[in-house]
């Protein structure tokens, strides 16, 4: 028998470790800045550019999205068809149900039809060493797109974390998800 305590234990540590990962992709979203900077100057002040440095922009843009995904779905950023979900017909039960069944039956399956889908892909570019197609481009193309099976694997725990947490919310074991308690909520406005 699987405990709340250890249900929530679970939620809390695919919680830490997307926040973890999604700093971190704000650092290469630095970088990735500082990057594209060198290479401007570069390009028109120096007249010269590198081929490696141009596709190393859209690699830490790419990486930085797809590790960036699961913690943008934990604070809730998402995009969201918002008008029927912040109207005032949406108690925080209705939007637990919604989250819930949205991760469960959309989200979830989604991610793993990704990682299987993409499997493949990135196996073959390893396999094969695949590099870049441009002289001086960037070698071994298999990191950037295995990023799409750890971006869609972070996103399925977190889908599975906030599945969790809006369970135990419905089950009455958990207060109301955070973006629930941003408002003055009463024991009526529940339900």
């Amino acid at each position: 028998m699987i405990s709340i305590k250890w249900l929530t234990q679970l939620a809390q540590s695919i919680d830490t470790l997307n926040e973890w990962v999604g700093r971190l992709s704000a650092w290469l979203i630095l970088a990735m800045t500082l990057l594209i900077t060198h290479n401007v100057i570069q390009r028109y002040v120096f007249n010269h550019s590198w081929v490696g440095l141009q596709e190393l922009e859209w690699h830490l843009f790419a990486m930085s999205f797809l590790l960036g995904a699961a913690y943008t779905l934990k604070h809730d950023q998402h995009v969201r068809v918002d008008i029927l979900y912040q109207s005032r017909l949406m108690t925080p039960v209705r939007r637990a149900w919604v989250n819930l069944f949205g991760s469960l039956l959309f989200l979830m399956p989604f991610c793993l039809l990704m990682i299987y889908s993409a499997w493949p892909f990135v196996s073959n570019a390893y396999w094969q060493a695949e590099g870049s197609p441009d002289p001086g481009g960037l070698p071994q193309r298999w990191i950037l797109k295995s990023a799409m099976l750890w971006g869609f694997g972070l996103l399925f725990l977190q889908a599975l974390s906030q599945a969790i947490q809006e369970a135990l919310f419905l089950w009455g074991k958990a207060p109301p998800p955070a973006e629930d308690l941003e408002h003055d909520v009463s024991k009526e406005d529940l339900y």
